[in-house]
């Protein structure tokens, strides 16, 4: 339902937040202080978890954690406790018996490393690890060989329910309407939208993985599959310490990374920077078979009724990043956190298509397209948070500010020389074409969050966020007219100027009583959609240009609410079962709104659809978390039905070409179609049989059942398919370490054909060098070289079959070295990563 955003609904924004305004909280008569420390180093211990137990009754038991400083502070009611402090890996300290009729100080606690979980740490410290909490999975990537020296991409390929397909999109759950954010917050990093740049910041920089199936309302409701959120390293160590990464590999990869850090009582220095230069070869087949016969494009005198087009690409891609913050600690409560990221891109890309045309089995001709693609990209993003927490029981506000930046110019040469086979004819060169394109994104973010705790147990949020995004896209088109001079298009030339602003509003609360924990919350969320075509056809003649009315000046206004559910229950210390349920929406990007069509095919291009409207869904999750000595085990059943379902459709058209010719060509275009519903079903397990071999499977079992038509014919289909992962780890003699990955993804039905399964192993090698202050590793991804898209397209008109592969078979040798970190403090940090998380208790 669409809205428009006045006054009124002004109104309702602000009397949404003020009924949850209302609170209090409990008072208690003492507190108990302390701070906890590091037995060998002497650094403070953050997160460790201080329980205080009544003797008087036992089932009264309270506490808290440590903040940065290592310090803790509790409120208790008069009385006799049992008081313990313990962190992951650490021996315990327990003060017991201690009668609190005052304020009771414990002085410094300091914790030295259990000798008798020094192996298991070793084990954590190096596999993926998974936690569970109300609403979401916490990965923490761990040693992964397999992506050492690669890109964030890579890491994700390896997370469970994540699947990143051969041309760098990202799915959760099988679906690709994910959102991805950083660090919590949508980010130039993450490429305004677009997963490019994360196939270009290195896998190590990465310290956790948040996987977001069921949102709570404290995130954004874009993404109907659910969020991504991908947490970057910095440091908490005090003192000067880093990592430096050098990679090479073949075909053409050579890379070099440095992660380095500064910190001390009073602030922390951090700073991630990297260069790479990669080739990236791959390839395409298509082959179509029409019903019908039809005429060579450009070359009317030639029918055809079968094409085939083989496609070689040559991507050339140099990139630069850093960023670099700095955290100031303003006291013992409240910091503030500045942070710039820079991005610089030069990209050079040669596609060359070689189509052949028969008819009736007879070769008839053949054309050999290349278009060659250079593309200049910078992006800028700054960014600064406060954060100020009123006592150390988890009250606090955080208020961010973010400004992104993106320039980007591309340039394509296209050219194309016909070659008559079999026939006493000359050869001819089509006309040749130019595009230039520039794209220029702005994005602003506002955000605040108000954290309260309420008693034991309980609390309260409640904050805003506002993402203000403009992308103004200028693209031109010229083509070689008769005289051999480009001449500008004017059917195709256009400016396209693309407006997104989200605001929201949201509260959440949450309560723990005893095994069972809830978290409920409601966001408001106003999606303000406004776009502006300039071009020299009117909407009738582009209507006739495309094929469908296309609205120039298009402003759409959506007011929802949407809800969340979150509840678990704790059937033991290590087991529990969670519920969640949200409704999210899928917001139309500008790639998809665009109608002018792509040109990197004579035969297949791709157009957007300004017509799109937002999906919505409503989803629900039933999960089951077990934990043993050595195994662990994650398993969901989930469900959704989304309205208003992005599809893709393929349709026979005709495009203006040069010289007031047309082109016959296959376009894929998105659209709302109807009613998708989902179901499926998860399973993970974590093995850990002995120190020297670590086992990790998950597989995913999913069906789609779409309902829905366009242009009066039924898309309707029912999709069963699933995918699954396997990971090894094996410590071979010499203290080397082997790890192997695989990768299948099922055969699948879609709304106009099959995609087949697709397999894809990766093989590492490892080992500890120059008194383990540095790693050596080998590493093949797509060891077969079968990650391929294969599938066939059928409709009325025609059946295509095609194949792709975006990237070949990759082979690196990567060198880590580590300066200042040993390595237990190394293992420390991944314990306090393990207990980190950005929303506390809920």
């Amino acid at each position: 339902m669409t809205a428009k955003f006045n006054f009124r609904h002004s109104l309702v924004l602000l009397f949404f937040l003020s009924l949850n305004i209302t609170l209090f909280a409990q008072g208690a008569d003492y507190t108990i202080t302390g701070k906890v420390i590091d037995n060998d180093l002497k650094v403070p211990l953050e997160y460790a978890t201080v329980s205080i137990t009544n003797t008087n009754d036992p089932s009264k038991v309270t506490g808290g954690v440590t903040d940065v400083n290592g310090k803790f502070s509790i409120d208790v009611a008069k009385g006799t406790y049992n008081i313990k402090v313990e962190f992951i890996s650490y021996e315990s300290k327990v003060f017991n018996n201690r009668t609190v009729n005052s304020d009771l100080s414990l002085g410094t606690i300091a914790l030295g490393v259990s000798s008798a979980s020094l192996d298991e740490v070793v084990v954590r410290a190096e596999t993926t690890q998974v936690d569970v909490r109300l609403d979401k999975k916490i990965y923490n990537i761990g040693k992964d060989l397999t992506t050492s020296g690669g890109t964030v991409s890579d890491a994700l390929n390896n997370v469970p329910s994540v699947s990143v397909d051969i041309e760098g999109g990202i799915s959760l759950r099988g679906n690709e309407n994910v959102k991805i954010l950083i660090n919590g917050k949508p980010s130039a990093m993450a490429g305004f939208g677009s997963t490019n740049v994360l196939s270009q910041l290195p896998a190590d920089a990465i310290e956790r993985v948040e996987v977001i199936t069921s949102p709570s309302a404290r995130y954004d409701a874009e993404g109907t599959a659910g969020i991504l959120n991908i947490i970057l390293r910095k440091e908490k160590t005090l003192g000067f310490n880093g990592s430096l990464t050098l990679t090479g590999g073949d075909p053409a990869n050579a890379g070099a990374s440095a992660n380095i850090n500064y910190r001390t009582e009073k602030y922390n220095l951090f700073n991630t920077t990297g260069y790479r230069y990669r080739k990236s070869p791959g390839n395409g087949y298509f082959d179509t078979k029409y019903f019908e016969e039809r005429a060579v494009p450009l070359l009317e005198d030639i029918n055809y009724d079968r094409n085939i087009e083989d496609r070689d690409m040559d991507r050339e891609n140099k990139g630069f990043n850093t960023n670099i913050g700095l955290e100031y600690y303003i006291n013992d409560q409240s910091s503030i956190t500045g942070s710039i990221f820079y991005r610089k891109g030069d990209d050079e890309d040669l596609t060359t298509n070689i189509n052949e045309y028969f008819l009736n089995g007879a070769d008839q001709l053949g054309t050999t397209r290349s278009e060659l693609e250079t593309e200049d990209d910078e992006s800028y993003q700054f960014a600064v948070n406060y954060i100020n927490k009123f006592n150390d029981k988890g009250h606090q506000l955080t208020a961010d500010f973010q400004y992104e930046m993106d320039k980007e110019e591309k340039a394509a040469f296209i050219s194309e020389l016909v070659d008559y086979n079999n026939t006493d004819k000359d050869n001819i060169r089509i006309p040749r074409e130019e595009t230039n394109t520039k794209e220029d994104q702005k994005e602003y973010l506002v955000q605040a969050d108000y954290v309260l705790p309420i008693g034991e147990g309980s609390q309260f949020e409640a904050g805003y966020r506002g993402n203000f995004e403009n992308t103004v896209t200028d693209y031109e088109l010229r083509q070689e007219n008769e005289e051999g001079i480009l001449a500008v298009n004017e059917n195709q030339t256009n400016i396209f100027d693309y407006t997104e602003n989200v605001q929201a509003l949201y509260t959440q609360y949450g309560s723990k009583f005893g095994d069972f924990s809830f978290l409920l919350g409601l966001r408001l969320e106003n999606t303000h959609l406004k776009g502006k075509i300039e071009s020299e056809l009117t909407e009738e003649e582009l209507r006739e240009e495309f094929g469908f009315q296309i609205n120039t000046n298009f402003d759409n206004n959506y007011l929802g609410l949407f809800p969340t559910v979150n509840l678990i229950y704790e059937l033991g210390k290590e087991e529990n079962i969670t519920l969640g349920y949200n409704r999210r929406i899928n917001r139309p990007w500008g790639w998809f709104i665009n109608p002018f069509p792509s040109r990197n095919s004579r035969t297949n291009i791709f157009q957007g659809n300004p017509n799109l409207q937002p999906a919505y869904s409503n989803a629900f999750d039933l999960g089951y978390l077990k934990r043993w000595e050595k195994l662990t085990l994650t398993s969901s059943v989930y469900f959704q039905r989304e309205t208003d379902a992005f599809q893709r459709v393929q349709d026979n058209i005709t495009i203006p070409g040069p010289n007031d010719t047309e082109v016959d060509v296959i376009r894929t275009l998105p659209i709302n179609l109807g009613t998708n519903d989902r179901i499926g079903a998860e399973l993970g397990l974590l093995y850990n049989p002995a120190k020297w071999l670590r086992l990790n499977g998950s597989v995913n079992f999913f069906q789609f059942d779409i309902n829905g038509e366009y242009n009066g014919i039924n898309y309707s289909q029912k999709n069963t398919s699933w995918f699954a992962r396997f990971s090894s780890k094996v410590t071979l003699p010499a203290s080397i370490d082997w790890q192997t990955n695989a990768f299948y993804r099922g055969a699948s039905e879609d709304i106009q054909g099959r995609n087949d399964g697709i397999l894809s192993i990766d093989l590492a090698l490892s080992k500890d060098i120059f008194n383990e202050n540095a790693t050596i590793s080998v590493n093949a991804r797509d060891l077969l070289n079968s990650r391929k898209r294969k599938g066939t397209t059928i409709t009325d008109r025609f059946e295509q079959y095609s194949e792709f592969q975006w990237r070949q078979r990759q082979v690196n040798v990567s060198l880590i070295y580590r300066f200042n970190q040993q390595k237990n403090q190394q293992r420390k940090e991944n314990r306090e990563m393990q207990n980190e998380d950005m929303e506390g208790e809920f």
